[in-house]
């Protein structure tokens, strides 16, 4: 099979999201006038060690007017425990609603910045907005933020390395399906 996005590909579901999969799951904390935020992103990544910076792409929603107008945001890691809650905060809330408040979800403050993280979440990484990027079409925007602070819960620290098989790490595949990071593979560069 051959398509070309722009004339569809006639399919029920489209395979982009399953094609380009796993991807972290960014689940994004903020806070604005209207009050505290949280919003799950599937297109979500790191691309910079030095200093570390992370990616999400979003449409123009609280997360994002949030972020504009305060210049922060948090990136909560999800895990198995979180699973259901992460969903229950994708739901379509009015303007202003609490996400964390809608979900059961114990916040907690972040240090570095003025912004609610999720209190049990595995890791936490505190964010200052870097850059917004309008896309292509004009209706998604790239937000780049750099790392300030990180939390990470003792538990999920093995020999001084973050264990996503004990934290349940969780991940975005196509369609509606995720994915539980069970097993790891060590491969060691040649060099």
């Amino acid at each position: 099979m051959f398509y070309r996005p722009a004339q569809g590909h006639g399919l029920p579901h489209s395979p982009f999201n399953a094609i380009v999969a796993p991807r972290p799951i960014g689940w994004i904390s903020t806070r604005g006038a209207k009050g505290d935020n949280l919003a799950p992103y599937s297109f979500f990544n790191a691309v910079a060690y030095a200093p570390p910076q992370v990616i999400f792409a979003c449409d123009r929603k609280d997360s994002l007017r949030n972020i504009e107008e305060t210049g922060v945001f948090a990136s909560n890691v999800v895990s198995r425990d979180l699973w259901q809650q992460m969903n229950q905060t994708s739901a379509h809330l009015p303007h202003g609603s609490d996400e964390f408040t809608h979900a059961g979800i114990e916040k907690a403050e972040c240090q570095e910045i003025d912004c609610p993280r999720v209190a049990l979440s595995p890791a936490t990484l505190e964010c200052r907005l870097q850059q917004v990027v309008t896309l292509e079409g004009g209706e998604d925007f790239l937000v780049i933020g750099t790392v300030l602070g990180v939390h990470i819960r003792d538990e999920f620290l093995t020999e001084g390395r973050f264990d996503l098989v004990k934290a349940g790490v969780m991940a975005r595949l196509g369609y509606m399906d995720y994915l539980q990071v069970t097993d790891l593979l060590e491969l060691r560069r040649p060099d």
